[in-house]
């Protein structure tokens, strides 16, 4: 077999198992963040979402960068592993106070140590740890954090109702934040 031969297969060999091993961790990486919904019919608004959970694994989750914090304060964060989190309203409503039209929307957050900045973004479709393009923006509110008693293991986004406003809770390791959500005019 000649030299240009044996550089080729092991180039392609290289190639081969290269792609393997990418592919295999796609495959399993929902195993770690398994994929997860949340949804809430009220007063005519339905409202959903799509994330991934991801476990805490005795990890800092929120802190300082310097502390070596999984998400650290002040750091954009897609709300989730994997892909983005999306969520989709079924008409218009006041996230926060302020006006959204009725559609979907990545929704993305930027903790802090006692208020998270959380916006809705039209770039659908995203997937990695990459920021989403901010000028494509619809809206971003600030919205106090409180801790809690006991730690949740396992990131958990869901909808809570009472009367007229909605709640969409983010709650993981000792965090709660929850954003008021109501039907628009």
């Amino acid at each position: 077999m000649s030299t240009k031969k044996i550089i080729l297969f092991s180039i392609l060999g290289i190639v081969l198992l290269f792609g393997g091993y990418v592919a295999y961790i796609i495959a399993t990486t929902k195993n770690h963040s398994p994929a997860g919904t949340a949804s809430l019919s009220q007063g005519g608004l339905d409202v959903s979402l799509t994330y991934s959970r991801p476990f805490k694994k005795g990890r800092l989750v929120f802190g300082p960068e310097a502390e070596g914090a999984l998400q650290p304060y002040g750091k954009y964060w897609r709300l989730g592993a994997n892909e983005a989190t999306e969520i989709t309203f079924s008409k218009a409503v006041k996230f926060a106070g302020k006006p959204v039209a009725a559609g979907q929307y990545v929704i993305y957050a930027v903790p802090g140590e006692s208020t998270w900045t959380f916006g809705l973004n039209t770039e659908l479709g995203r997937w990695g740890y990459a920021e989403v393009d901010h000028g494509k923006d619809v809206l971003t509110v600030e919205v106090p954090s409180t801790t809690l008693p006991e730690i949740v293991e396992q990131l958990t986004l869901d909808f809570t109702g009472q009367d007229s406003v909605l709640f969409l809770n983010m709650k993981w390791d000792q965090t709660h934040v929850a954003v008021p959500i109501e039907a628009g005019e």
